[in-house]
């Protein structure tokens, strides 16, 4: 059974770092990348990661007003910022 997660990152370049590490792991799973806040809820609500690579500041909503919102869900995935 592998970890699914969800990268969120402003920076196109910082997700594709993130995601060769991770897809290099056979106990992971990108299932998905989001450019803020806004469209990390969206891909939330379809994936259902088990864990959420959230960046703190970008452009629209920001992570934490996102993380705010993800981890008031009910079960909520692991967020780290």
């Amino acid at each position: 059974m592998s970890i699914r997660v969800l990268i969120v990152d402003d920076q196109a370049l910082v997700r594709v770092g993130f995601r060769m590490i991770i897809e290099a792991r056979d106990d992971l799973e990108v299932v998905g990348e989001a450019g803020d806040g806004e469209q990390a809820l969206r891909i939330a609500a379809q994936a259902r990661p088990d864990v959420v690579l959230m960046d703190v500041r970008m452009p629209g909503m920001d992570g934490l007003t996102a993380t705010a919102r993800l981890t008031a869900a009910a079960d909520p995935p692991r967020v780290s910022c």
